[in-house]
């Protein structure tokens, strides 16, 4: 079974595709990367870019399930909430047109599965996902590293649930994926 978490934003959302084999409780990394979007473009031009991006990534690493991080607010960061909810309704859309489920995990519960503390810093984040799965550098840009814990985090939460049955891919739907932190899209 493969997974998509995706860590959504209007400048960088960040991606990974983690695959949970039977009989497996720890997921391995097939692929992790960031979609760059134009700060300069409106922000329904963004959302499109958005909605393409993955639709091609989704299509490409056929995953069974997505997980997206849940929109969180604070009082201080009203704005950032509101962007995030934009992108995490394109996640939302994408994932729908193509029938997978979706996980949503509140932010805490991420850093928590993958470091063990709840209020983890963004370097600890990045540390413990390079260290969970043998990466040679901390994953860059952060959001790279967030959506390999949401990614990680849906997949332990799962384990070998009967309804994790591995997805057989099409012939000639290869998956264009490698083991790897691949380079932004666009």
């Amino acid at each position: 079974m493969r997974i998509v978490g995706i860590d959504p934003g209007l400048r960088i959302t960040g991606y990974a595709c983690v695959e949970l084999r039977p009989g497996s409780t720890e997921p391995s990394l097939i692929e992790a990367g960031v979609v760059r979007l134009k700060p300069t473009d409106s922000v329904i031009v963004r959302l499109r870019a958005l909605h393409e991006e993955l639709g091609t990534l989704l299509d490409e690493l056929q995953p069974g399930r997505v997980a997206v991080e849940e929109v969180f607010a604070h009082v201080k960061h009203v704005r950032t909430a509101i962007v995030m909810g934009h992108g995490r309704g394109v996640v939302l859309l994408s994932a729908a047109l193509r029938d997978l489920p979706v996980d949503e995990f509140a932010p805490a519960e991420i850093k928590k599965a993958v470091t063990g503390r709840g209020q983890a810093s963004k370097e600890q984040m990045q540390r413990a996902v390079m260290h969970q799965f043998s990466l040679r550098k901390l994953p860059e840009p952060p959001d790279v590293a967030d959506a390999i814990a949401i990614a990680a985090c849906c997949a332990r939460r799962h384990g070998d649930d009967l309804s994790m049955a591995p997805r057989v891919l099409p012939a000639g739907k290869q998956s264009k994926s490698a083991a790897a932190v691949r380079p932004a899209r666009r």
